[in-house]
């Protein structure tokens, strides 16, 4: 897919575009990420970009979005007050703000990361401690991606992950969970090349 092709497809009122991915980004990509985010901004009208507000890919493609047009970055946050200092959204959505236990087909696929399966239902049942919060960024990862009753489902999936270790982590459950909904979605090695077309 060019960035023509992607533009052309997905430049539509209404469309929602993950900008995403790992929090280790190497030194030589991390200006990769900015510009991304700035030329996608720029030469859109229409996308929305949703962010999860994390440090690493995340910040960076929001800084690029955020240079050009900030009205159009919306991040879901696993918490209220999660980074609020980095956080250049114009809109901001935290799990706290939303009935997760009435979110059944959020927690259902949230519970596909095996990792966290046991701490989502002590989590929606309200038992919150440094071990329960893995729980709430899954969830926060799993509405990025499928939405709520109340926000809209991305309609593609921009990802910068590690292309040693792929689909791993929260990256990595976003990505899958994009998968499984039908979701398109590129990483790095198609992306890269945008940014020279």
């Amino acid at each position: 897919m060019t960035l023509n092709e992607f533009i052309e497809q997905f430049d539509k009122p209404n469309s929602i575009v993950l900008l995403e991915g790992k929090r280790n980004v190497i030194d030589a990509d991390k200006e990769k990420l900015t510009a991304l985010g700035s030329l996608l901004a720029f030469k859109t009208k229409n996308i929305m970009f949703r962010s999860g507000n994390a440090e690493g890919s995340d910040q960076l493609f929001s800084l690029g979005v955020t240079t050009v047009d900030n009205k159009r970055l919306q991040v879901i946050t696993p918490y209220s007050g999660h980074r609020v200092k980095s956080n250049q959204a114009y809109e901001t959505i935290s799990l706290d703000d939303i009935d997760i236990a009435a979110e059944h087909e959020v927690l259902y696929q949230s519970k596909t990361n095996k990792k966290t399966e046991n701490l989502i239902d002590k989590y929606v049942a309200g038992d919150k401690n440094r071990y329960t919060i893995k729980a709430a960024y899954i969830i926060r990862d799993t509405i990025k991606a499928i939405g709520t009753d109340e926000i809209k489902p991305a309609t593609f999936g921009i990802f910068y992950d590690d292309i040693d270790n792929p689909m791993s982590g929260g990256t990595g459950h976003t990505m899958n969970v994009c998968a499984q909904n039908n979701i398109p979605l590129i990483d790095q090695k198609i992306w890269f090349k945008w940014l020279t077309e």
